[in-house]
């Protein structure tokens, strides 16, 4: 059984698009609500949870409905093509309303991006399971995280070529460099991509290497009705989400404070910061696909124990240090790296207790759990920092890896079987 790599990237076109999109409105948004049109940190920071807020809800609504679509394009298309190109035509919209500093069409079209986005993000991501063997799904999702940093490094690009000088430049190009960048995509993935053929060939798979599967333990429905986990597949979902919830919890309380507690703690000016950030980020980005492998050979649910405990030793290690030196990076190396491989194979391990029918309604738990913990964790790292001390920062991050550790030894259900590979050279074979 092996990874066929071309559709694989296909299937991740989506999920480029919606980082290409994500990226630019985390950047720039903030800017257009602070020196357009004069709103203060607080309300800019409560338009700018709107879009976690509302994921809470619609990202399970819109997962779950694609999973009871039944077209001649598949379950999730039909949400991608629609939910895409209405994204675009209220994109358009948006730096309209900055340059007339028109404050209701400028939040009305923000909105509605923000609702036509979630309309596709579950589908979205819920595509890639549906059309990969589930031993295979941690590679997939490798591939795909891949896919979703073409599209942000794209915007970030597009960002310092086409963002002018000022304090209140025009961003119209930029925005439309996004739009031609999303239309593409989802054009190319609309015409290239068969969703139900390539599903079926995907539970064919299964079907022929079932001793790389797990054993059924869901409870025999009556006729008619549908598949209900088993208690302990429910007892698995239940830690496995707390465990999201926490590692997001340790993860996004440094990457929402680091900027603050750099400045405070190790005086450091002018951004220097962002670097510790990028090398994380970089670690966290070459190390995708080796783990995705990694996980094939020991399984998914080894992979993310000793990325939580790599999380725990790279945010002690860093915690240790009371001003800045260049050795901070060797900790947030392994804090890369160690994310990577939770990132990597934690959704997986969430579609993969989901009976086949029930992937984008499980896609949507899993994001319910994330957008939680990121919508709740800036608030109480946030109260640390402001009525203790900055250095309560990295404390906190190891306690909630260490929660995030516990709730995870709990999981039985969600891995695969290693596959057992005649040569490493085997791992890298395409099918066509």
């Amino acid at each position: 059984m092996k990874l066929n790599y071309r559709r694989t990237l296909l299937t991740g076109l989506a999920f480029m698009a919606i980082y290409s999109f994500w990226q630019t409105y985390d950047n720039i948004v903030p800017l257009i609500l602070k020196n357009s049109f004069g709103m203060n940190e607080i309300i800019t920071g409560a338009v700018m949870a709107a879009d976690n807020v509302l994921a809470l809800f619609l990202l399970p609504l819109f997962g779950t409905l694609s999973d009871k679509v039944n077209s001649k394009w598949g379950k999730r298309k039909p949400f991608i093509v629609v939910g895409s190109f209405l994204s675009v035509l209220a994109i358009i919209f948006m730096p309209i309303g900055d340059n007339t500093r028109n404050l209701p069409l400028f939040l009305i079209s923000t909105g509605l991006v923000l609702l036509f986005m979630a309309f596709f993000r579950s589908p979205a991501v819920a595509l890639m399971p549906d059309v990969t063997p589930r031993p295979l799904r941690s590679k997939g999702n490798a591939i795909i995280n891949l896919t979703g940093t073409v599209g942000a490094i794209y915007a970030l690009l597009m960002t310092g070529i086409l963002v002018g000088d000022g304090k209140t430049p025009d961003y119209t190009a930029l925005f439309w460099s996004v739009i031609i960048f999303m239309v593409v995509s989802i054009l190319i993935l609309m015409f290239t991509v068969n969703e139900k053929k390539w599903g079926e060939e995907a539970r064919e798979a299964e079907k022929a290497h079932p001793e790389l599967m797990e054993a059924e333990e869901e409870e025999q429905p009556q006729e008619g009705a549908k598949r209900k986990l088993s208690k302990p597949k429910k007892k698995s979902l239940i830690f496995l989400l707390l465990s999201v919830a926490f590692w997001y919890m340790a993860y996004n309380a440094v990457t929402s404070a680091f900027s603050r507690y750099a400045t405070e703690v190790w005086e450091l000016e002018s951004g220097g910061y962002a670097d510790c950030l990028m090398v994380a980020t970089v670690a966290a980005i070459i190390s995708y696909i080796p783990l995705g492998f990694l996980a094939s050979k020991i399984g998914r649910k080894k992979s993310i124990l000793m990325g939580v405990v790599g999380l725990f030793i790279g945010f002690l290690y860093v915690g240790f240090f009371t001003q800045y030196h260049f050795l901070i990076n060797v900790g947030f190396v392994i804090v890369g790296i160690s994310w990577g491989a939770i990132n990597v194979n934690s959704f997986p391990m969430v579609v993969e207790i989901a009976n086949d029918g029930d992937v984008g309604k499980y896609t949507g738990y899993y994001y319910v759990f994330s957008m939680a913990a990121q919508i709740l964790t800036p608030v109480l790292s946030g109260a640390l920092l402001q009525w203790v001390s900055y250095t309560t920062l990295f404390p906190y991050s190891c306690a909630f890896s260490i929660f995030a550790f516990l709730t995870m030894l709990m999981v039985k259900h969600g891995d695969t079987k290693p596959m057992a590979k005649k040569s490493v050279l085997e791992n890298f074979d395409i099918d066509d």
